[in-house]
């Protein structure tokens, strides 16, 4: 048996929250779907192959940790696009490339090169 996570976000604005995302970070929306108001009731976004899902409604706290291969491009863009900085790009003792920024929602995003295997 195999399982797969998807980090699932709220956001008061869902609509900026993808346009974020994806200036910062890089993720392309996939399937988005609005309630008879027109507000997102769920949305999965992409990056290099892997899924985050969010919709409208109070933020929360937690995080997310995704793994890529391009860190510093992404680390570039991310600051380019404005995101808040918790920690600055650096080498772990662990092996890994990390750094960690805030979204317009105050939700921590981890993003380095560390791959978890069993």
């Amino acid at each position: 048996m195999s399982a797969t996570f998807y980090p699932s976000l709220r956001y008061p604005d869902a609509d900026a929250a993808i346009a974020w995302l994806g200036d910062a970070f890089g993720f392309e929306p996939g399937h988005v779907y609005r309630d008879d108001a027109g507000r997102v009731v769920h949305a999965e976004l992409w990056l290099d192959g892997a899924a985050v899902m969010l919709g409208q409604g109070e933020a929360s706290g937690g995080g997310n940790y995704i793994a890529v291969d391009d860190l510093d491009s992404l680390y570039e863009r991310a600051g380019t696009a404005g995101a808040e900085l918790e920690r600055d790009l650096a080498d772990t003792d662990y092996g890994s490339r990390e750094f960690a920024a805030r979204d317009l929602a105050g939700h921590i995003w981890y993003f380095g090169t560390y791959r978890p295997t069993r």
